[in-house]
């Protein structure tokens, strides 16, 4: 099984789709809890759905229960709290929903989209982190 990871800031659409294409990906999995920002450019949500499908022939999916609530990303982005405080919370809230339990095959060749450029201090990395720990087989590359 592979996960792919994505971030869409300090990209551009071209560089973006191109990843995703030649890596083969076959959906974006939107994992972000704000997806219709202004700020996100080509990735706001139904336009990232339509370049999806127009440009690499893949789907998109919004998945918001692989996204972290509003008071652990505020928690990280307004009040700078630190890394090692944001990522256990958000393990702690992947854990309390159970998305292992999530059927693997939906996230299988998927691509975890969010919009920092780095998966370093990034959800999507825990996120693939924590269902590679779970499941055990998991390829994950990060685009």
């Amino acid at each position: 099984m592979r996960i792919f990871t994505i971030g869409f800031t300090k990209s551009s659409a071209e560089h973006f789709f191109g990843r995703l294409k030649k890596a083969g990906a076959r959906k974006i999995l939107d994992v972000r809890l704000n997806n219709v920002s202004q700020l996100a450019g080509f990735a706001k949500r139904d336009d990232l759905a339509y370049f999806a499908k127009a440009i690499g022939g893949m789907g998109y999916e919004h998945v918001a229960a692989l996204a972290p609530t509003q008071d652990i990303l505020d928690f990280f982005k307004k009040e700078s709290g630190a890394w090692a405080d944001y990522e256990r919370r958000f393990l702690a809230l992947m854990e309390k929903r159970r998305i292992e339990e999530m059927d693997p095959e939906t996230l299988d060749g998927g691509c975890l989209l969010c919009s920092e450029d780095k998966p370093h201090h990034c959800h999507r990395r825990l996120v693939a982190e924590y269902l590679a720990k779970k499941w055990g087989n998991v390829d994950i590359v990060h685009l």
